[in-house]
């Protein structure tokens, strides 16, 4: 009976692969990969693009990445503590505010700070709308940060808290000296997940418009769709989003593999 198991999962995975290299061929063989390269992959629009899909495009999604993981790091620290407070009150905003902004979308949210705050609160936030957006941003991210840093708190064993009190250090001091550093240790995966989908969500900042020096990837890759009526840029534009994603997210396993083997 083993022996057939094992024979019948021998074949199984022989069909799979066979039906997959048959559909990998199939393409191969009618892709018209002239019209490919023309459309896609058009060597002189490419080397138009640089090195400005880098040295503008690249850098400044690095750069809105940064800010809003950093701001919404600072906010969600806060929003968390304010969701494990006693005090009534703040639960209550810190409640209101992760659900606002965990249910409405990021593009949602980036346009209201772009445009309809200043016009109905008469105030003009620094960098214009694309620092309002970029503050957008960072309310978004601090929301869903809020409630990793959250978990991470409440999964640190309360006999460390009980501990910290019985050596006389006040409330503030064992949360920041000593709950804190372990609950970040518990979530730096998913932190760096949050990265990765911050690193993406930057592309909806074109609904903020911008000018030729803050444009990200997508706008600038954009851009020079529309001026060169070709998709080069588009395909220049998702390989540098692979550069900088791809190494992070395999950096995010090798630190689950090693958490598990720790643990």
């Amino acid at each position: 009976m083993a022996l057939r198991k094992r024979t019948r999962s021998r074949l199984y995975q022989g069909t799979v692969y066979v039906v997959l290299g048959g559909l990998l061929l199939w393409m191969l063989i009618v892709t018209d990969w002239s019209a490919v390269q023309k459309q896609f992959a058009n060597p002189e629009i490419a080397m138009q693009m640089l090195p400005g899909i880098i040295t503008i495009g690249l850098k400044n999604t690095i750069v809105f990445t940064v800010v809003s993981f950093l701001g919404g790091l600072l906010l969600g620290i806060v929003l968390a503590l304010m969701k494990l407070s006693s005090v009534g009150p703040f639960r209550w905003i810190a409640t209101v505010w992760i659900e606002l902004f965990r249910g409405l979308p990021a593009l949602m949210t980036i346009f209201a700070f772009a445009f309809m705050l200043p016009i109905a609160l008469k105030v003009q936030f620094p960098g214009g709308s694309v620092g309002a957006g970029l503050l957008g941003l960072i309310c978004v991210s601090s929301a869903y940060m809020a409630e990793t840093i959250r978990a991470g708190i409440q999964a640190v064993p309360k006999g460390q808290t009980e501990a910290s009190r019985s050596l006389g250090m006040s409330p503030m001091k064992t949360m920041f000296f000593i709950v804190l550093p372990q609950g970040f240790r518990i979530i730096i995966p998913p932190m760096t997940n949050e990265f990765v989908l911050l690193l993406k969500d930057t592309s909806l900042m074109f609904i903020a418009g911008s000018t030729l020096y803050t444009k990200e990837l997508t706008t600038f890759a954009r851009d020079g769709i529309s001026q060169f009526a070709n998709s080069t840029p588009f395909v220049m534009a998702a390989l540098l989003y692979l550069v900088v994603t791809i190494p992070l997210t395999r950096y995010v396993a090798w630190l689950e593999r090693r958490m598990a083997r720790q643990r």
